[in-house]
C-alpha cells in the first residue's frame, strides 16, 4: 500500500528526552523527600503522560495519594519547565529524515502525550524549518494515547486517510493507538522500549535508522522487519 503522510511521536521518536525528563523527576522527587531513579530507568516509566509519569517514579505507598501526586506533578512541571533544553537533542538522521519527507511532498504531524504547550514548543525549537500539519499534545477534553482519538484528529489535519498514514513510535502506546486507529504502525528501535515490546503491541514494522522510514514510503521492503 501506498502511504501518503507520516504521524510522529516525539520522545523517543523525534528526540531523545530521557536525559531531562529524567532529571526533572528526580529533581521533584527530591524536593518532596522521596527517593530518585537511574536516569534509563525512565525508559519505561515515560510515554503516558506527566500523571501518569510521577504516579509511577512515587513510592508505592505515595501512587494512590491524589494530593500527593497533584504536588508531585506540579513539582516536575516546575522543573521540567526549566530544564527540557539541557540535553534534548534529536536522534540522528532525524532532521534530514523530516527533510526529505518535506521535499518529497509526505504529509507530517506530531502526536505526544506531553502536555501540547510544550510539544508545540520543542518542536519549534528542534525543527523550525519542516512545515508540519499538525503538532498535537495532550489537552483537556481529549484523549491520550493509546486512545485513538488524538490520531483520528491528526488523520483529519492531515486530510489523509488513516489506512493511508503510517505511525512512527517507539512504545507500546504509540503501536496500540496506531492500531486502534487504523494507522500502520513502525517502531523505532533507536527509541526508549525494545523490538520485543513493539512487536507485541502491534509494529507491523522495525526500523534501526530513521532513513529506513523512506523505503517504506517507496515500497522498497529489503531494510524493514515484518513479523
Amino acid at each position: 500500500m501506498k502511504y501518503f503522510a507520516v504521524l510522529f511521536d516525539l520522545d523517543g521518536t523525534l528526540l531523545d528526552t530521557l536525559q531531562d525528563i529524567g532529571g526533572s523527576m528526580n529533581a521533584a522527587l527530591a524536593r518532596m523527600g522521596y527517593g530518585t531513579h537511574e536516569v534509563t530507568e525512565y525508559k519505561r516509566l515515560v510515554g503516558e503522560g506527566v500523571v501518569a509519569l510521577a504516579r509511577k517514579a512515587l513510592p508505592q505507598s505515595a501512587r494512590e495519594n491524589e494530593p500527593i501526586v497533584k504536588a508531585c506533578v506540579a513539582a516536575l512541571r516546575d522543573e521540567y519547565a526549566r530544564h527540557c533544553l539541557d540535553a534534548t537533542v534529536p536522534y540522528p538522521g532525524i532532521p534530514e529524515m523530516l527533510a526529505n519527507l518535506q521535499d518529497a511532498g509526505v504529509k507530517t504531524a506530531v502526536l505526544s502525550n506531553k502536555p501540547d504547550d510544550m510539544v508545540k514548543m520543542l518542536v519549534r525549537k528542534y525543527f523550525p524549518s519542516i512545515r508540519f500539519k499538525a503538532v498535537l499534545g495532550a489537552r483537556d477534553g481529549i484523549p491520550r494515547k493509546p486512545d485513538p482519538a488524538g490520531a483520528a484528529e491528526a488523520a483529519r489535519l492531515l486530510a489523509v486517510d488513516p489506512a493511508r498514514c503510517i505511525f512512527l513510535g517507539d512504545s507500546k502506546t504509540d503501536m496500540e493507538t496506531a492500531v486502534a486507529a487504523g494507522m500502520f504502525p513502525v517502531g523505532a528501535l533507536w527509541g526508549f522500549r525494545d523490538a520485543g515490546e513493539l512487536r507485541h503491541y502491534g509494529a507491523r514494522r522495525l526500523i534501526s535508522t530513521p532513513g529506513e522510514l523512506l523505503e517504506i514510503l517507496e515500497g522498497r521492503q529489503n531494510a524493514n522487519v515484518d513479523h
